[in-house]
């Protein structure tokens, strides 16, 4: 199980971390990662890192979200900087294990004035 956490209002520029705690050990998992969905809009990857922790970002990110996780702790994060208004979306935490995908429940992230 993966219960995301730490959306809400931003103004443009603003930071925000993201949460993604796993109910067990992230340890042995393929990947993780972050993806969003604006409305009306399908669902896109924003950042993912893999077992080894190699990270690949969207080009609209880059430079300026990081993904990164800590196993002791079963947690991923994502550190959002510089935060845009087409940042807004419902972000969704995801796990790959096997070839098989889960996901946790969404965290609103809205930057607006």
């Amino acid at each position: 199980q993966l219960q995301a956490s730490g959306g809400g209002l931003v103004q443009p520029g603003g930071s925000l971390r993201l949460s993604c705690a796993a109910s067990g050990s992230i340890f042995n998992l393929d990947a993780m990662g972050w993806y969003r969905q604006a409305p009306g809009k399908q669902r896109d990857l924003v950042a993912r890192i893999t077992k080894s922790g190699s990270t690949n970002y969207a080009d609209s990110v880059k430079g300026r979200f990081t993904i990164s996780r800590d196993i002791v702790k079963s947690t991923m994060y994502l550190r959002m900087n510089s935060l845009k208004p087409e940042d807004t979306a419902v972000y969704y935490c995801n796990a790959e294990l096997l070839s098989r995908q889960y996901w946790g429940q969404g965290t609103l992230v809205t930057v607006s004035s």
